[in-house]
């Protein structure tokens, strides 16, 4: 993918990962503008617009942070998937640290194509099959229907839920349990950034005291 770039979109991409490898989140507009010397953000837009196209980065409307690379997804083996455990607050979901193990399983198994899993904690997700200690497999994207299961990060934590939209206010999300022990969460995204890191497509479950070759179960299509 990277020989298809301009010398300058090539220049960009760097600073995405070094501004996250570094700080945790993406360059702005502006800061990639300042770097680079551009009189205005308008000229970082147009080449992270073209970044986009490639295929080397995903870009969130409205957000000033709202770019994510997905360069790392797309690089997962043919015949594995990297396991995320726990996800430290603010750090790219699939940065290095956060890979615990990998699974071999196919990500073309599920549809849409599976991207890594996600090690579940908890049992708010019990009644949608998603059980404490499984591993979800996510495909990573930050476009998302009403009622699609999602890996959403909130603040400083990352959680799975049912995502469904308020039809009367456009500003207001709730994040739903699949267990009645637990409350909806209520989101205003007037007051609080909601970040959509993928969502679910299926479930690999294994033995509590079993490797990862030992999985005992793979279901796809959750969502």
């Amino acid at each position: 993918m990277s020989h298809d770039l301009t010398p300058r979109q090539q220049q960009i991409l760097e600073l995405i990962r070094s501004h996250i490898r570094e700080t945790g989140v993406p360059p702005t507009r502006v800061e990639i503008a300042r770097t680079f010397g551009f009189r205005s953000a308008n000229a970082a837009e147009d080449h992270l617009r073209a970044l986009a196209r490639h295929g080397a980065i995903e870009l969130t409307r409205g957000r000033s942070r709202g770019i994510r690379l997905v360069e790392h997804a797309a690089a997962a083996n043919d015949g594995e998937l990297p396991i995320i455990g726990r996800v430290a607050a603010g750090s790219p979901i699939l940065a290095a640290a956060h890979i615990e193990d990998a699974c071999p399983a196919n990500p073309d198994l599920f549809r849409p194509r599976a991207h890594y899993l996600l090690r579940v904690s908890g049992s708010s997700m019990r009644d949608a099959g998603i059980l404490d200690g499984d591993l979800l497999a996510v495909h990573a994207t930050s476009e998302v229907r009403d009622g699609q299961i999602v890996v959403a990060r909130l603040g400083d934590d990352v959680t799975v839920k049912r995502l469904h939209r308020d039809a009367r206010w456009s500003y207001r999300v709730y994040l739903v349990p699949e267990n009645p022990s637990f409350e909806p969460i209520l989101v205003d995204l007037r007051e609080q950034a909601l970040i959509i890191e993928g969502i679910g497509v299926g479930v690999i479950r294994r033995c509590a005291d079993s490797p990862i070759q030992g999985m005992t179960s793979v279901t796809p299509g959750i969502s």
